[in-house]
């Protein structure tokens, strides 16, 4: 008996001491001068494509597939394809409207983007913010509110909050000759509404030539 309780005191140590929680790394510290070069580097990239894998929910609409995203300064193209449906629509705009293909009742055109992909979809986007977040900068065009960044490892951001949303940065490429570390791993959520959410990976980023 006595071999026996000294077993199961070595057990409750041994349990004990798997359970004490390992000391927390403090974070590492920021360079400020670090991060406002590489938030540079990123604006001056204005014309790039990406592809990679989107999901995207707002309320009780969602879907997810494969995305192409090609930006030539503000002149985006966007192409949404899911395998499965074997369904897909493209987004072509500027500043001053866009033209949204692939859905029911035929091709739609608005100089209101988000208005009109809502409408269509039923997802709240916003797609010309998401134009300067895809890349880890705030977002101007057309937007008073300043982006509030919280940078972390790498003196790149770890999330943006602006006009109600939070973007957080889970991943981040490395930089290359072509580009600067760019952001590989995205998840979005409005935080007022709470239910627009999306998650965008990123296989691919690559420069467009002119």
């Amino acid at each position: 008996m006595s071999a026996i309780r000294c077993c199961l005191a070595l057990a409750m140590l041994l349990l004990l001491s798997a359970c004490v929680s390992q000391p927390v790394r403090p974070p590492e510290p920021v360079d400020a001068a670090a991060a406002r070069n590489h938030d540079l580097q990123r604006g001056e990239v204005s014309q790039w494509r990406l592809a990679g894998r989107v999901a995207v929910s707002s309320g009780s609409q969602g879907g997810s597939g494969r995305i192409d995203w090609t930006q030539h300064d503000e002149r985006y193209e966007i192409s949404l394809s899911a395998p499965v449906t074997r369904q897909g629509w493209r987004l072509v705009g500027d500043a001053s409207g866009a033209r949204l293909e692939g859905v029911a009742g035929g091709p739609r055109e608005s100089d209101d983007v988000e208005g009109m992909l809502f409408e269509a979809t039923g997802w709240s986007i916003p797609v010309r913010a998401m134009v300067a977040w895809v890349r880890g900068i705030g977002a101007t065009e057309g937007i008073t509110e300043p982006a509030r960044i919280a940078y972390g490892a790498g003196n790149v951001p770890a999330t943006i909050e602006q006009i109600g949303w939070r973007i957080d940065y889970r991943d981040w490429s490395a930089a290359t000759d072509a580009l600067p570390s760019m952001p590989r791993r995205i998840d979005a959520v409005n935080v007022i509404q709470g239910d627009a959410k999306l998650r965008l990976i990123v296989d691919r980023w690559e420069p467009v030539v002119p």
